[in-house]
């Protein structure tokens, strides 16, 4: 993170609590499925990764500053040019008026902005990522800090600990050359498992699109048809 906008340094930073959000546990409120089953919002992934950053840089009555400066810009562009960051984008009417990007690693996806311009645009956001993930097998989500917003929809605090275990047993498991560590020793900082890691598909949720009798809907929103979305999450919440 930076401290501001024209801050040329970049900090590390590794909060003692950590908020996850479980895939499982994703809280879809009859109002938020209404919104997302009647395609509110025209969803993509990956269409406007740069737009998405400079909207979620963008000053707002509740964030006059922002942490994200140029060389943070630059180098999460550079991931996404390289497949190891996404998008998912809201729009109304042609215009961006919401929505996320983070990076992944392995199977766990480490979210790092989220915006709305208009009311439920982020909430509809994280429902698409969530389904995408699970669909796509991923086993983490990470949102970094608890917020009111992020609590309401599912995320819980965690110790540093706990956060380390879960994050180093996601990527053992996926058959790495460390995969013999056990997540008392990754916490420890034992025993981290090494890449390449086995991704999670990022694609897999289109292929679920396809499959969708409305292939019309599918195509026109960039993304499955809402009704798509809301059965993932209820099936897993």
């Amino acid at each position: 993170m930076a401290d501001a906008a024209d801050d040329p340094s970049v900090h590390w930073v590794e909060p003692r609590l950590r908020a996850i959000l479980p895939l499982d546990g994703f809280r879809l409120s009859r109002r938020l499925k209404r919104t997302i089953v009647g395609e509110h919002f025209h969803v993509t992934t990956d269409r406007a990764f740069a737009d998405m950053m400079a909207l979620c840089a963008e000053p707002a009555a509740d964030r006059p500053t922002t942490w994200i400066n140029p060389v943070i810009k630059a180098s999460y562009e550079r991931l996404f040019r390289l497949g190891h960051a996404h998008s998912v984008e809201c729009w109304q009417q042609g215009e961006l008026v919401g929505g996320l990007y983070g990076v992944t690693l392995g199977r766990a996806f480490f979210g790092e902005s989220m915006v709305s311009r208009v009311r439920d645009a982020s909430k509809v956001a994280l429902a698409h990522l969530v389904a995408r993930l699970i669909a796509g097998g991923w086993q983490l989500l990470d949102c970094q800090f608890i917020t009111p917003h992020l609590e309401s929809l599912g995320a819980i605090e965690i110790s540093q600990a706990d956060y380390l275990g879960r994050l180093y047993s996601v990527l053992a498991g996926a058959g790495t050359a460390g995969a013999g560590a056990g997540a008392g020793d990754a916490a420890g900082g034992v025993g981290v498992p090494s890449p390449p890691f086995a991704a999670g598909d990022w694609g897999a949720l289109d292929a679920l699109g396809a499959a969708a009798p409305d292939l019309a809907t599918a195509r026109a929103t960039g993304s499955p048809p809402g009704y798509v979305i809301a059965q993932l999450l209820t099936k897993t919440s």
